[in-house]
């Protein structure tokens, strides 16, 4: 499987693009600015989009949605619950005085335990709610593409709106504390980590949160 990580935009959002190896079909998850950037790494891989996810609504990791739906004409998927972010998310970066251009809607919604297949690669959706309604994890190939929900030695914030520190922590360690500890995870911000680590880490998973 191949992973190319891209920090984009002011708030260095990770996006992702992976691809299967056999078909060079390939997924952009959160395509959260610099969609050129993307793109050209697109192209210069010669890899063939098939499907835009996003982790979640919030304006720092959809900016490029528009760009890169236009570019290659796929579909943009996302849960239904960020709807109502995603349709705000222009209106919230103009808020901290950042560009934006308002994203498509979204052609297929992504439901706990739905399947996102590109190529020979099989990825199941985990709705992961508590730093957004909506907010969904990846997991497939011994990967799991953790948006806003696990960070390296963290988690994501929950004192925006629709966010619930106690529904977080509930599902991390629920639904992503039980995949296996060499699961690799690919956070929205920041370095990547692995499920053990995160398990003896994360003070947020061994404190008294």
């Amino acid at each position: 499987m191949l992973v190319e990580t891209l920090a984009v935009g002011p708030l260095q959002v990770n996006c992702y693009l992976v691809a299967c190896p056999r078909t060079k079909h390939a997924l952009v998850i959160d395509p959260g600015d610099e969609g050129d950037r993307i793109l050209e790494l697109v192209d210069k891989l010669e890899l063939k989009v098939k499907m835009v996810v996003n982790t979640h609504g919030h304006f720092d990791h959809v900016g490029a949605n528009h760009q890169v739906l236009t570019a290659t004409g796929v579909e943009l998927c996302m849960h239904r619950d960020d709807l109502p972010l995603l349709k705000v998310a222009a209106q919230q970066a103009e808020g901290y005085g950042l560009p934006a251009v308002q994203s498509p809607d979204p052609k297929r919604f992504l439901e706990n335990g739905d399947l996102v297949e590109v190529g020979d690669l099989s990825f199941e959706v985990i709705h992961t709610p508590g730093h957004s309604p909506g907010g969904i994890c990846l997991y497939g190939e011994g990967h799991l593409f953790s948006g806003d929900t696990l960070f390296a030695s963290s988690i994501g914030r929950t004192d925006l709106p629709g966010g619930d520190m106690k529904q977080l922590l509930s599902h991390i360690r629920s639904q992503l504390m039980v995949l296996p500890d060499a699961t690799v995870v690919h956070p929205g911000h920041g370095p990547e980590s692995t499920i053990g680590r995160e398990k003896t880490v994360n003070p947020f998973l061994n404190g008294d949160y």
